[in-house]
């Protein structure tokens, strides 16, 4: 079976395309947080590795083309970004200080409750960069010696969260500031969460976009300082 698979160079690569496909307009049809694309697909995917047999290295291969994509489509971010910068000019101070505060109570929640449930050095260091894109969030926890595949488990899964959970959180919590959705967005919840933020306006999803930056520079400095003295 693994053999079969293997022959087709972009076998899983169209699957995930025709699942996240699937899985976005259950959702758009339906309405219901349960068919969140990014999360079926994954689950959907694990599914199916896990009971074919198929390594995930097999799976990697195939969706090599899809990671070649990610740069480019990160990069289009900034369209929007670029569009709204006159809004964002004005809103720089406040965007800057809600990203920094992000920031201080993401990294020192997971100390607090790395210390309290008593888990290792190397588990809180692949737990603290938990809200930033996985291409510097891995670089930082293996500078600090922590896991790289915990951390990239555990950012995703941030990742998934955040986009899940956003707008319902910002009804419950009255949060209607496009300003305020998107600190909170690409703070917390980085690149999947702002795919999120574009869903809710494109002024959040600049905001996110530019907050998600924010907070990877603002992480990297605060733990490349602070990690010696954790």
């Amino acid at each position: 079976m693994c053999e079969l698979f293997s022959a087709s160079t972009y076998f899983f690569a169209a699957l995930t395309v025709v699942v996240f496909a699937l899985a976005s307009a259950c959702q758009k049809k339906l309405k219901l947080v349960i068919f969140n694309p990014v999360l079926v697909s994954v689950l959907v995917i694990i599914g199916l590795l896990t009971v074919l047999d198929i390594p995930y290295a097999v799976y990697q291969e195939s969706c090599r083309i899809l990671s070649y994509l990610l740069t480019p489509a990160t990069i289009c971010l900034a369209i929007s970004f670029y569009e709204q910068i006159d809004r964002l000019k004005k809103h720089l101070l406040p965007i800057m200080i809600g990203v920094l505060c992000g920031v201080l109570c993401s990294i020192g929640s997971i100390y607090l409750m790395s210390k309290a449930f008593g888990l290792s050095d190397a588990m809180m260091f692949s737990l603290l960069p938990k809200s930033v894109t996985t291409a510097i969030g891995v670089v930082l926890s293996e500078e600090m010696g922590g896991i790289a595949a915990i951390t990239t488990a555990v950012i995703i899964i941030t990742g998934i969260s955040g986009n899940i959970l956003m707008p319902p959180l910002c009804k419950w919590l009255r949060l209607e500031d496009p300003i305020a959705q998107g600190v909170a967005t690409g703070t917390s919840s980085h690149v999947i969460g702002t795919t999120r933020a574009f869903e809710m306006s494109e002024m959040a999803g600049a905001v996110s976009s530019l907050s998600l930056t924010i907070a990877g520079l603002i992480t990297s400095v605060l733990l490349s300082f602070l990690a010696p003295y954790l």
